[in-house]
């Protein structure tokens, strides 16, 4: 399934910001939806994590950004979003999503070969 990041930009220190990643096609009953990101000189890291189930649905956050950060999914627009607030300078960097159509188990969301489909990024820089 063709996934479309969007919504990065630059912004400064302190504002928010909020991505989208839209998936083309029919939607899942069974999925899991995250962010990576990966800043300049740094290797891929995730960010944050959606999955459900039928009625069931869970969120994950990367433990040094909790609080900063919401993952929500609207069903009929089949887009998950990615607020954050707070934004610092560290945040700046390439945020990707990627899905799986099944709910992962918790220790799987950050291992990216469980994830099947990824979207082109999107650039997020953080400076004054």
């Amino acid at each position: 399934v063709p996934l479309q990041a969007s919504g990065g930009g630059l912004v400064q220190p302190g504002n928010s910001l909020r991505l989208s990643c839209e998936a083309s096609g029919r939607a899942f009953s069974s999925a899991t939806v995250a962010w990576f990101r990966q800043g300049p000189g740094k290797e891929r890291e995730f960010v944050a994590g959606i999955r459900w189930s039928g009625g069931n649905t869970g969120t994950h956050y990367l433990d040094s950004m909790k609080g900063r950060l919401t993952i929500s999914r609207d069903k009929a627009k089949n887009t998950v979003y990615l607020q954050m607030s707070s934004l610092m300078p560290e945040d700046t960097a390439v945020y990707y999503c990627a899905a799986v159509h099944r709910r992962l188990i918790v220790s799987s969301l950050r291992v990216e070969n469980e994830y099947h489909d990824w979207g082109q990024g999107t650039q997020v820089t953080v400076s004054s």
